[in-house]
């Protein structure tokens, strides 16, 4: 078996991993070439790519369309995950609260229906 290089730092998933961990379910990971990730229910939410430059996430074709469309200096989609429900992220463009709202869009995605229902009241009761 060949030692591929690695050319990644887990320290650049840090604050995905962060923010991705506080939804009810997620768990962290190991996956592809060794790289750190986030799974909800035993499915891939988010990873570092091994290459280092960027973060796949988990979303639905739909919305993966329309946040490429509106944030490219953000998101892009190499060939390689466009038959896939994946969404790229540049590792050092983006801002926090877009970032959540993806992870909580992802994270909505794999979870179960108690889970999301129990989340969303929660989360009204905090806001109230």
């Amino acid at each position: 078996m060949k030692n591929k290089i690695q050319h990644f730092d887990p320290k650049d998933f840090e604050a995905v991993k962060n923010i991705a961990l506080n939804f009810p379910g997620a768990e962290e990971s190991i996956s592809h070439e060794g790289t750190p990730s986030v799974k909800v229910r035993g499915k891939l939410m988010c990873r570092l790519h091994d290459s280092g430059e960027f973060i796949p996430i988990r979303l639905d074709f739909e919305i993966r369309d329309h946040y490429l469309e509106r944030y490219p200096e953000i998101f892009h989609l190499p060939d390689h995950f466009k038959p896939y429900p994946y969404i790229c992220m540049w590792i050092n463009h983006y801002d926090k609260k877009l970032l959540k709202e993806i992870l909580e869009l992802s994270w909505k995605g794999l979870a179960t229906k108690k889970q999301i229902s129990e989340y969303e009241a929660e989360k009204k009761n905090n806001n109230v």
